[in-house]
């Protein structure tokens, strides 16, 4: 009689195990070994050297074609999340470096930090020196746009000397200024000093604060440290001062789209109904196809000298605009102002607000046309030369600005 432990069936052995198919390598593995990766890879080291200014101006010529207004919401909240990564980095660099946030997640990407503190700089002051050029003319009001540029080359070329802090707050108060002195005249539609002063004030204040949690957290040992720090930043605030009232900052976010002197201006609608402007101005060479306005005005007896401008600003920013004429006295080698004739102006069209004024009595000679803010701002300088004609001209060409 069988027992309940014994049977008379005979057990098959048990297959071994298949051994487990290889885990997948992760997707960035996959892609660093790639043909493609490797071929990317070995071009780029073969023209390592001139990558630099390949990315300078693919990063300007990519902001040309994607940046809109200067008063576009869409822009500006993108260099302002541009402004706060940019921030964010810098403060986490920083404690990663003084070994304050332990994290290996982060440790593991330290080296990438100041690359990518670099990539949003150089974004940011792409964007700078393409609102400021719309602003700047070729007169003083261009040294601020030079600075900018200075800046946006170099960031492209500092990258081994980028972590320091010295350094890269002075870079980022630049950054912040450089975007609050536009974003709070389009918020607050005003463009005065008052403005100018709140974005330097809120300047020191936020890169000010960020140092103070940094000196609470170590990253300064000494008091000392923190405070030079912080005194780079009052002396740039102090810098941008002399640099306003020297009027070496163009008055962002106006901006001159269009002036000219002509023999004739006059209003008129389109067939659409929209007001239109008519200019007149003398028929230019064949060769000098490219003017459009009267650089030499031959003027008859009594006949009226007009300058027309266009001027951009924000939507429902309100602002008057002055032309000042001038004439170069040789007797005391300067130029003397004969009138300021002012208009008003309502921001929002694309190509600007459009003007103009008129004089009756000039002398012949070099003259110019400044166009103004009511505090003396400049926006740029119309440059013509008068000279006397026994008639009117005749061969008079015209253009329509809309």
């Amino acid at each position: 009689m069988a027992t309940p432990d014994s049977s008379d069936e005979t057990l098959s052995p048990v297959p071994p195990a298949s051994p487990a198919p290889p885990a997948r390598p992760p997707w960035t593995a996959r892609v660093r070994q790639s043909p493609l990766f490797r071929r990317a890879t070995a071009f780029y080291h073969r023209h390592q050297r001139i990558a630099p200014v390949v990315f300078f101006f693919a990063g300007v010529a990519w902001d040309t074609a994607t940046l809109d207004r200067i008063d576009a919401w869409g822009d500006n909240l993108l260099l302002l999340a541009y402004i706060l990564i940019v921030g964010g980095l810098i403060m986490v660099a920083a404690l990663v470096d003084q070994g304050v946030l332990k994290d290996p997640r982060l440790k593991k990407y330290e080296e990438w930090f100041p690359a990518g503190i670099q990539f949003f700089l150089g974004a940011l002051f792409s964007a700078y020196v393409i609102f400021y050029s719309q602003s700047a003319s070729l007169t003083e009001t261009s040294a601020f746009l030079v600075l900018l540029v200075i800046l946006l080359v170099a960031n492209e070329f500092i990258h081994q000397r980028l972590f320091n802090l010295y350094l890269l707050f002075a870079l980022y108060y630049l950054a912040v200024f450089s975007f609050l002195s536009f974003f709070i005249p389009v918020v607050t539609r005003e463009v005065n000093y008052l403005t100018f002063v709140a974005a330097g004030v809120l300047g020191v204040g936020i890169v000010g604060a960020m140092q103070g949690f940094l000196w609470r957290r170590g990253v300064f040992p000494q008091r000392r440290q923190v405070a030079l720090a912080f005194g780079i930043v009052v002396v740039l605030f102090g810098g941008l001062n002399v640099f306003y009232h020297q009027n070496w900052i163009p008055p962002v976010p106006l901006a001159l789209r269009h002036g000219g002197v002509y023999h004739h201006v006059e209003k008129l609608r389109n067939e659409a109904g929209e007001t239109v402007f008519r200019l007149r101005y003398e028929q230019p060479p064949w060769y000098a196809f490219w003017e459009r306005s009267d650089a030499v005005f031959h003027r008859a007896p009594g006949e009226r000298v007009y300058c027309f401008t266009a001027v951009f600003a924000p939507t429902d920013l309100e602002k008057r605009i002055y032309h000042e004429w001038r004439y170069w006295d040789e007797a005391q080698q300067a130029w003397v102002s004969t009138d300021r004739i002012g208009y008003d102006i309502t921001g929002g069209r694309d190509f600007g607000y459009r003007g103009y004024t008129m004089k009756q009595h000039v002398r012949p000679g070099r003259w110019r046309v400044e166009v103004q803010t009511a505090d003396g701002r400049l926006l740029g300088r119309i440059r013509f030369r008068i000279v006397e004609a026994e008639a009117p001209v005749v061969a008079l060409a015209e253009r329509i600005y809309r």
